[in-house]
């Protein structure tokens, strides 16, 4: 790959980025449910309260730490501020067929949709996962944040109410 190419497509992706950063409203992509359904990007904002989604992959260790300890307060989040969670599995047509039955043995309660190609992986400018964005109730991102850390379950909870 010559040395203009890669700079066009670097330039491409922090553009990318800045969307997202600058229009703080979803794109528009069509992603899979574990049961063969669809669903469009663009239903998850704007719900009138606040929206946690989280980019993850089956084979991502500290994508299943992050759920799986956020799980333990979800109930009490969903109490006291009405946040909605997507987990949006990024996993190809190699891994996608884990993705039910990990859910199931974990006993997730979250809204789990599927991004194979990497369609609304790439309109939100992910690059590392995990990667968990939080939404206001107007449906505008107001705070993102790659990997994840144990024990910061509690300043993700004090993002919420913003």
């Amino acid at each position: 790959m010559n040395k203009s190419v890669v700079i066009f497509m670097l330039i491409i992706s922090i553009n990318g980025i800045c969307q997202v950063k600058e229009n703080k409203k979803l794109p528009s992509v069509v992603l899979k449910s574990p049961d063969g359904g669809v669903f469009n990007t663009s239903e998850m904002g704007g719900l009138g309260k606040p929206v946690i989604i989280i980019f993850w992959a089956t084979w991502c260790k500290p994508c299943i730490k992050e759920l799986t300890a956020i799980a333990d307060f979800y109930d009490e989040w969903k109490e006291k501020t009405g946040v909605v969670i997507y987990a949006v599995s990024i996993d190809d047509s190699r891994t996608q067929f884990n993705i039910r039955p990990l859910i199931k043995s974990r006993g997730w309660e979250y809204e789990f949709y599927n991004d194979p190609n990497g369609d609304f992986k790439r309109a939100m400018g992910v690059v590392d996962i995990p990667h968990l964005f939080i939404l206001n109730a107007k449906g505008e991102i107001i705070h993102q944040r790659t990997s994840y850390v144990e024990g910061t379950e509690q300043e993700l909870f004090d993002q919420i109410p913003k």
